[in-house]
Formats: C-alpha cells, structure tokens, sequence
C-alpha cells in the first residue's frame, strides 16, 4: 500500500522541510492553510494521516482536524506545532481526535516514527472494518434469507424499500456507510413474526382492523430488540426500531449531513416506507412522490428535493415461464412451485436467492419439479 500523508502550515520553509526529510520514505503532499486543506481531503482520495500546525491564520488546527474528522474519519490526526498550551492541546485531542501532539522543532526520526505508526493505525482501522463489514454483512444476508423462506411477501417488500432507500441516500451521499446498507436491508425483519393475511393486506394498500393495525406498527421496536443483541449491530438496531418515529425536525441541523446518521437513516426508510405503501394502494409513482414532498413536518427539505431521483421504474416487472435451470437471483415466483410429487417446494411471491437455487438444483435432480412455471422479472 503506498498511503499518502498530508501536512498543513501556513510556513512554506517548514514544508519544504518536511518534504526534503520523508520524501523518499513517504508519500507526502503539503497544503498552506486549513482551507486548503480541507479542499484537498474533500477533493481527493482519503488521506493514512493528515499532520497540521496549531496556529495558522483563519483556521487553528484544532478547528481544520474537527473538520478533516467530519470528511475523512478514517484519516488518522496529528498536531506538529510549536504551540503547546493545556488548553488549545485540549481542544485538538477532544474535537479532532488526535493520534499524537509533536512540538516542534522534531527530529526527522521523530517524525518519521510518528508518521508511520499513524500509517500503521490507519491500515488497521481500514483492516477492522472490512472484518466487521464482512462478518455483519454475511449474517444480515442469512437472516434476510430466512425472512424470504418464512415470508416471501416480507421479503419482497424489503427488498423494494432498500431500492427506494438506496436511491434517496445516494442523493444524500450517505450510501457508503455500511450501517445504514444493512439497516435497509434489515428494515422488515421484525415482520417475520406478523401473519402473512396481515402482511398481505399491508402490502395490498388494504386498511386493518385497529388490533392488526398496532401489531404491524409494532414490528420496528421488534426488530430493534431483536437485532441490539447483536455486538456492532446497536447503531442499525436504532436506527430501524425508530422507522415510524416522528421527529422534532426544529431541533435538528438545518443541514442533514450534521444530523446523527442513525436518525436520517431512519428518516430515509420511513420515507421509502410510505412511498411503498402508496404504490401498493394504487398511486402513481409521480402521485407518491407528490404526497410523500408534502410531509414537510415529517421530511427535511433535503430530503424531500431529491424524492423525484427515486428510479421507481426499476420495480416495473413482466410475467414469464420459466424452469428452474433458467432462474436467477431476484426473479419472483407467481405461482407456487410444486415438485412431481404434488408437493408445495415454494410460495407465491418467493424471491429467489442464492439458498433457493441451491436448493431447487437438489430437489430438481431428486424428486424433479413441475415445469415450466410463471415469474416476475424486473426489467
């Protein structure tokens, strides 16, 4: 890995400096102020370490790492200033979270061991990560994938809502963030437990009876039990038991990227929610969009300006016959699938998965199923 490390002063001499001491041991960019630096982060690649000076005209280093934190998390933060009192040492390590304070003058081996244990903890913070992600990422495709054998219909609609949700945090920019990817993905687990008339009628647009209406009302906080035992898991867990909660929009940021991630998550799938509630009940794609723009005391208005990028088209679906050897993942089954023997393999309303190609490749070599059937494809 050849990680790049940016150093930010507003003296040219020691840049210049630094430049001469590490430029053959590492890769070393430079910027004159905070400004400048905060484009280059924003502007370029994530930076292993970013190294800034304490006093510099406009913006102190405490100030730009707060800031460089904000675009940059994984970026690891260092102060190299002359500059040394209790209180401004304070404010870098509490606001920017500082690896490490040097004071200058400092050694070129100082500096040196100073940049490469930064460029050592930022590997392994990238290394975590991708472990976490991974491992949470394999158990949340297992659990969606028991939704789709106990619940078809659950699942189908998950996966509508994660498409819906998707699109509005890509507008967003908040689509890299792994939280919310399985928060969407797990947004309908807590409806494993409902019964599937009652889900059926949901999904149909159709109105419950006030007892069913509390039941489904109460899958979120169910979810959120269910999925806070699970150790990293407490953030998506949150961010799903709150899906129908209406927040105090005067409170927050006007702006929706300094809100808390796990409450625009939930924001964004309550929204994505509500949209798949009106297209069921009949509603245009134009028309639910119109109506969810409306909620202004619901949505922010960020979130709202970007409802018409939805690309609902994506669940325009035609009716096909297929075989089993012809499926492929996302298909959903408009039939039930018998085997030769007369019995039901899977329900109406089946979205096939991985598990399920495995599976029908077992049964179809066995006992053989009744073929061709009828699917719905995406287009």
């Amino acid at each position: 890995m050849n990680e790049r490390v940016l150093f930010v002063d507003d003296e040219p001499n020691i840049l210049d400096g630094i430049r001469r001491q590490l430029r053959k041991r590492v890769d070393v960019e430079t910027a004159n102020s905070g400004e400048e630096g905060l484009q280059k982060v924003r502007e370029n690649d994530t930076y292993a370490v970013v190294v800034s000076d304490m006093r510099m005209p406009h913006m102190n280093g405490s100030a730009f790492l707060a800031e460089v934190r904000k675009s940059s998390p994984d970026s690891v933060r260092m102060i190299l200033s002359g500059q040394a009192e209790l209180e401004s040492t304070i404010d870098a390590v509490n606001n920017g979270h500082i690896f490490r304070f040097l004071t200058k003058p400092c050694s070129a081996d100082a500096l040196l061991a100073a940049v490469e244990g930064g460029i050592a903890q930022y590997r392994l913070i990238l290394s975590e990560r991708e472990l976490l992600e991974q491992t949470l990422s394999g158990a949340v495709r297992v659990l969606t994938e028991i939704l789709g054998m106990i619940n078809p219909a659950a699942f189908s609609r998950a996966a509508r809502i994660q498409r819906y949700a998707n699109d509005i945090a890509t507008a967003l920019k908040m689509n890299s963030d792994w939280q919310f990817r399985l928060g969407s993905m797990l947004s309908q687990i807590g409806c494993i437990t409902l019964p599937n008339d009652t889900l059926a009628r949901i999904y149909a647009g159709q109105s419950l009876p006030a007892e069913d209406q509390v039941l489904y009302e109460s899958h979120p906080q169910l979810a959120g039990k269910l999925l806070a035992s699970i150790p990293r898991l407490e953030g998506v867990a949150e961010m799903i038991s709150n899906q129908m909660h209406d927040f105090d929009l005067a409170t927050l940021p006007a702006c929706v990227t300094e809100w808390d991630k796990k409450i625009l998550g939930a924001l964004i799938l309550r929204a994505a929610t509500n949209l798949d509630d009106y297209i069921a009940a009949g509603d245009s794609a134009m028309t639910a969009v119109g109506k969810l723009e409306k909620k202004t005391e619901i949505f922010p208005e960020q979130l709202r300006k970007v409802l018409p990028s939805i690309n609902i088209d994506k669940d325009q679906v035609e009716t096909k016959l297929m075989t089993a050897s012809q499926l492929v993942l996302g298909m959903i089954l408009d039939e039930d699938m018998m085997s030769a023997n007369g019995m039901r393999l899977m329900p109406s309303g089946q979205e096939v998965t991985h598990s399920i190609l495995v599976r029908l490749r077992s049964i179809s070599e066995g006992v053989g199923i009744v073929e061709p059937f009828r699917v719905k494809v995406l287009r």
